[in-house]
């Protein structure tokens, strides 16, 4: 196992109990050691994903430690775009345990080397899998701030304005941030699939093969895009628009893995080529 997925974790892990630090003590020195111990793990992955894509000469995502692996750093790079932006520091409370939760399991798979098809070296299919990780990236953090939302949601209405309601943002700017993320998601895994389908068309020789990630990817896009237009055309808000946020990152989780463990396709085995 290279030693630098160790290091990533431990940065990881130190970005997460700064951030538990930050939730109880709400000290903005603390919320800068959780965020920079994140930034640090973040660029530390980064050399641990290019040292691995060296070797392959490929997009390392070929099995299950390279694809959570690559998962979590995306999903790292995401919240620390949405902060820069934003400055919505409490998701990092989300983020930090989440995506070391990740890095644990994927240090628990065996990184055994992979034969890659020439076919999966593509510029366009690297581009393809990186937006789709990152539009699944954008569901993950909507599903943390539909978590917040709910917290919140349930303090203010219990009139309970103890723990959590002095340290969450309001209810409006948390259905706002979800709904940004959701609808940013939607458009990177629209674009996504879109090339997908392109590209299998030149490899398999057809746009759609009813493998079964293609099946659970059509399921989640026709999920999140009832979600859109639900709160669009009927004004589904707030504590709907959470829970279906959660409940369509469960969705994902099954599509992203659950699908690889207990159905068989083309896109859970690239080292068959």
């Amino acid at each position: 196992m290279n030693p630098v997925i160790y290091i990533t974790v431990l940065l990881y892990f130190m970005s997460t109990l700064a951030y538990l630090g930050y939730l109880f003590l709400q000290k903005n020195m603390i919320h800068k050691w959780g965020y920079y111990f994140l930034w640090a793990g973040f660029l530390c992955h980064f050399f641990l994903i290019a040292g691995e894509a060296v070797k392959l000469r490929s997009l390392p995502v070929y099995n299950l430690h390279q694809t959570l692996s690559m998962a979590a750093w995306i999903i790292t790079g995401v919240f620390l775009g949405l902060y820069l932006k934003f400055g919505l520091k409490i998701l990092g409370i989300f983020t930090a345990p989440f995506v070391t939760f990740i890095m644990i399991m994927s240090s628990r798979f065996p990184d055994s080397p992979a034969r890659v098809h020439q076919a999966f070296k593509s510029f366009w299919i690297i581009v393809h899998i990186m937006i789709i990780f990152a539009g699944e990236a954008a569901f993950a953090m909507a599903c943390g701030i539909g978590i917040l939302y709910l917290v919140q949601e349930h303090a203010i209405k219990n009139k309970k304005r103890g723990f959590f309601y002095k340290r969450l943002p309001s209810l409006e700017f948390l259905d706002t941030m979800g709904y940004t993320c959701i609808i940013s998601g939607f458009t990177m895994l629209t674009i996504g699939l879109i090339g997908g389908f392109l590209y299998a068309k030149t490899v398999w020789g057809r746009f759609w093969s009813w493998d079964p990630k293609e099946v659970w990817s059509g399921i989640m896009w026709l999920f999140y895009a009832a979600l859109l237009h639900e709160r669009l055309a009927v004004g589904w808000r707030g504590k709907k628009s959470a829970i279906m946020s959660i409940v369509g990152f469960l969705v994902l989780i099954f599509t992203f893995i659950g699908v690889n463990f207990l159905l068989k396709g083309h896109h859970g085995d690239f080292t068959r080529w």
